[in-house]
């Protein structure tokens, strides 16, 4: 029998790698675009605040629209708004001026929360259906696109190959991606039919008004769920912005070999994900979320404190490994309710968001003036938080032990 998820799948996991793509080919360059703009390390976090603040905008806005519209609009919009940043970005270098570079990141961020927002409540929801692992492999295509554009990247730094070329022909890869992909991204998931007024029970002589349901926070099993979003965003999102500077900067290393450094990242980060599944099955959420923690929290002090370069290389496989699966299965967790299972992993998402839009300048402003090395320590404490959270998955049963017959796309 085929299986009348696939397309939709395919589509979803191409959207998801073309942002890798993008996020890994800026970063990659950031070494190239920080001497173009000549920025310092508090300039750079200055800079990266773009990212965060459309990152926010996106996603504090991406579950109204869903249940108004359905993810479908979203998710478009997103990708566009994505696809436009990064050729922004590549103007923004090419010009050497860093409002360039920050118009670029915001649009890339906003882009990217509606997107982000869109693609997991679609995921959770073909997740759900045929009650099999989706989402860990949603975000293992993003990191397989972070490595491809990181490889892509590298070789490019090597040749330093100008930016403003090489960002415009990842642009033109990411608007092919995205334009083959919408079509197979169905209608209506995640909206809620006759959004208005909230109607209160009748009250004897009253008029009628509708009832507001309770915020999906005061379950605090979401509010546990939410923490280690928070923590392993934070941790993902802080190799993304400033693993190859640190390379370079705190362990003196050439571009290049930050760059190379970051894709190991990205590499472990990948087979992570792609295989995480079974685990997920066989041992739980809780279980999954706790060793992942614990594991990203000492590979992050090993880049902190290793005394050489090689030992930093090595600890940033186990930082990729530990925080591979910790935003995937956390989301799943969150969605894994039959009423308000959209609303629940937009919520969680926009907790994640939070590191986002704290994370480059916190870090950049504690760099600054400790460096780089020190103030990943912050990303090791928040770790090791979520690993005392991440009971919070563990209350409802999995939606992928028993597999079932998959039911058509409406």
């Amino acid at each position: 029998m085929a299986d009348p998820y696939r397309r939709v799948r395919l589509s979803l996991f191409a959207l998801t790698l073309l942002t890798g793509i993008g996020l890994s080919s800026w970063v990659t360059r950031t070494p190239a675009v920080r001497d173009a703009v000549d920025a310092s390390t508090a300039g750079m976090g200055l800079i990266l605040f773009g990212l965060s603040v459309g990152s926010m905008a996106g996603v504090l806005s991406a579950g109204a629209f869903v249940r108004r519209h359905g993810a479908r609009p979203v998710i478009v919009v997103g990708a566009v708004l994505t696809v436009l940043g990064i050729a922004v970005i590549g103007l923004g270098a090419g010009a050497s001026t860093a409002w360039g570079v920050f118009v670029g990141l915001l649009l890339v961020g906003l882009g990217g929360g509606l997107g982000e927002i869109g693609l997991n409540i679609e995921a959770a929801a073909v997740e759900t259906a045929t009650r099999r692992p989706v989402l860990p492999l949603l975000h293992g295509c993003f990191s397989l696109g972070t490595v491809v554009g990181a490889l892509a990247g590298i070789g490019l730094t090597a040749q330093q190959f100008p930016v403003f070329w090489h960002l415009l022909a990842v642009t033109a890869v990411m608007a092919a991606l995205a334009v083959w992909a919408f079509p197979g991204i169905p209608a209506g998931t995640g909206r809620v039919p006759g959004r208005g007024p909230a109607r209160a029970r009748p009250v004897a002589g009253g008029p009628r008004t509708r009832a507001r349901r309770p915020s999906v926070w005061r379950d605090s099993r979401l509010l546990l769920i939410g923490v280690v979003v928070l923590a392993m965003a934070f941790a993902e999102g802080s190799a993304n912005d400033w693993l190859p500077l640190l390379m370079v900067d705190g362990h003196g290393v050439s571009a290049t070999s930050g760059s190379l450094v970051y894709a190991g990242f990205a590499l472990a980060m990948t087979v992570g994900r792609f295989a995480g599944g079974p685990f997920v099955v066989r041992y739980g959420r809780a279980t999954v979320l706790s060793v992942s923690a614990v594991g990203g929290a000492i590979g992050v002090a090993g880049v902190a404190f290793a005394p050489n370069p090689v030992l930093a290389g090595i600890a940033v496989a186990l930082w990729g490994l530990g925080a591979s699966l910790g935003f995937p299965v956390a989301i799943s967790a969150a969605g894994d309710d039959p009423e308000r299972g959209a609303e629940r992993v937009s919520a969680v998402a926009t907790s994640g968001y939070l590191a986002f839009l704290v994370g480059p300048p916190l870090l950049g402003f504690l760099g600054e003036h400790a460096g780089l090395r020190q103030a990943m320590l912050v990303v090791m404490a928040l770790l090791v938080v979520a690993a005392i959270a991440a009971r919070g998955a563990r209350s409802r049963p999995t939606p992928v032990d028993e597999p079932v017959e998959p039911r058509p796309v409406a």
